[in-house]
């Protein structure tokens, strides 16, 4: 009998199916495609990032870094997400903003690494963008949107 039990709870364990494995959204964006459709599209570390909610390693986007005027756009469809006036040195070794351009992310909780984030997404297309934190400059906003370099790309700002 002990050793049914066992047997079932091992079972049971690795057959679950939880939040922690698996998320589910019911959002519908404006920009759908393929897996095919977004492979050709994006680099291989764009289409881990965007859309399969990968990370990139901390400190490897040379966005990071970039302090230039402009906005920041999603890599996938070009919404714009960040402008550069909100980007800060978070030291996090991802680009760091305070604030978003309202109406152009979306937010979902995801499980992930085992406790809850608020994960940050394109409202265009869906592509996962990063997570939001409430750490970041307490004179502005508090938050910390901790974004991958990959699922962005700046558009310096032209004088004219």
């Amino acid at each position: 009998m002990k050793k049914i039990l066992i047997l079932t709870l091992i079972s049971f364990c690795f057959s679950c199916n939880t939040s922690a494995q698996k998320k589910e959204t019911n959002e519908t964006f404006t920009i759908t495609k393929t897996e095919a459709e977004w492979k050709t599209q994006l680099t291989d570390l764009q289409f881990y990032v965007l859309r399969e909610a990968g990370t990139e390693r901390a400190f490897t986007s040379p966005l990071d870094k970039n302090y230039s005027k402009g906005i920041y756009v999603c890599a996938a469809c070009e919404t714009p997400l960040f402008n550069s006036e909100n980007k800060f040195d978070s030291r996090s070794g991802w680009p760091s903003f305070d604030r978003v351009i309202e109406g152009n992310v979306t937010y979902s909780v995801d499980y992930y690494s085992g406790y809850a984030r608020n994960e940050e997404h394109c409202s265009t297309c869906g592509g996962h963008l990063g997570h939001v934190f409430d750490d970041g400059p307490r004179e502005t906003t508090g938050q910390r949107h901790c974004i991958n370099g990959a699922a962005l790309k700046f558009i310096p700002k032209t004088d004219g």
